[in-house]
Parts: structure tokens; sequence; C-alpha cells
């Protein structure tokens, strides 16, 4: 995507994505997979402790920021990965922990 630093329009979606330093100590990070209507994005969340995925979710203003990212088309392509990507909360359709996304 040209660096590790971008900006894009996908799909009306604005998407920022590059390198995050550690820094978040006291963070709990939560495995998740976000649904857009045109990605599945499987990342991580850092969530204070406690904090559930619907809190940081709602309390967010309009976007969440998700860490070590892999977004993939819905035919399964990979399209990009990222160690820090930020995703529009108006396109998020689904977002639940990894766990509960694969059963074993």
């Amino acid at each position: 995507m040209g660096g590790p630093y971008g900006c894009a329009d996908v799909h009306g979606a604005l998407v920022f994505w590059g390198s995050m330093s550690e820094g978040d100590s006291g963070m709990t990070r939560a495995s998740v997979v976000v649904l857009t209507s045109e990605y599945r994005i499987r990342g991580e969340l850092s969530l204070a402790p406690d904090e559930r995925i619907t809190d940081y979710v709602t309390s967010a203003r309009n976007f969440i920021a998700v860490t070590n990212a892999e977004v993939r088309a819905n035919d399964g392509r990979i399209v990009f990965n990222a160690d820090f990507l930020n995703v529009h909360r108006d396109h998020i359709q689904v977002i639940a922990p990894f766990e509960l996304t694969h059963k074993n």
C-alpha cells in the first residue's frame, strides 16, 4: 500500500493504517473479527481493564482502532495487513471476539 502509513477511502469507509508503538501498559488485548459490507477484519482491540468490546465500540467516536489487522475481501483474498488501522463505526455490521467465531 505504499509505505508504512496510509489512508484510503475503501468503499466509503475511510481507513488509516500504519505502525503503532507499544505503550498501552495496563490494557487488555482482545482478538476480534469485524465484519463490514465489503470486508472481514481480524485484529486486536486495546481495552481498559474490565472493559467489554461493546463498551469500547459504543464509547468510540467515529473510528475504532484495530491493531495487528488482517483485512480480507468477502471473497477471501487478503487486501492488506497493518500494524494499526481505524475502522469507521458506521461501517461495522458485526464485531465479535475471535474465539467465538472459530469453533474447534
